[in-house]
């Protein structure tokens, strides 16, 4: 690395550390010709590669613009469209890969803004994936439907009976035994 003070085209790293939780790295380094320190921030760069084959470097704001207009007129403020875009860029860091298809990102997309406002989610879906009828919409919220269904099916099997405090200091018959009145 060259130092900016004496431009010695040679430094010497004193300190590493991970940023932003691990997706830079920032570096204390220390020059050998004038003896002065500088830092440097090192971050990957992350390239979308676009359908007409034009690459060019992730943009959350992008992320962002795109999902705001499905979000147009929905109860969806500026943080949570911030969180999501954070949730897009990690999932498409995650793949490992320099250079992702802007359809990866696209569908890295999809997933929160489905947790996000389903509404939202419906717009963007129908833009990306090029719905061409109301079928393909009432497919789409079957789908939907069913997952929902089967995340509250889950949801509930995993979850023990509830411990019902009763008058006195006894607790309810499904309580396990030796347990005690948590009020009492």
């Amino acid at each position: 690395m060259r130092c900016p003070f004496c431009h010695n085209p040679d430094s010497r790293v004193v300190d590493s550390r991970e940023t932003d939780e691990g997706a830079t790295t920032r570096r204390r380094r220390s020059c050998p010709g004038c003896g002065r320190r500088f830092t440097t921030v090192e971050e990957a760069v992350l390239a979308v590669v676009k359908r007409s084959g034009v690459t060019e470097p992730f943009n959350r704001s992008k992320v962002i613009a795109g999902v705001r207009r499905a979000c147009q007129g929905r109860p969806v403020d500026e943080d949570q469209l911030a969180v999501l875009a954070a949730q897009v860029e990690d999932a498409v860091r995650c793949t490992g890969s320099a250079e992702v298809p802007s359809h990866e990102v696209g569908l890295a997309i999809l997933r929160p803004l489905r947790d996000l406002d389903e509404v939202a989610y419906l717009r963007f879906a129908s833009v990306y994936r090029s719905f061409s009828s109301a079928a393909d919409f009432e497919k789409e919220i079957a789908e939907m439907r069913a997952k929902r269904a089967s995340v509250a099916e889950i949801a509930s099997a995993d979850l023990p009976p509830p411990v019902i405090p009763r008058a006195g200091g006894s607790v309810s018959a499904d309580a396990p035994p030796g347990a005690t009145d948590p009020i009492g």
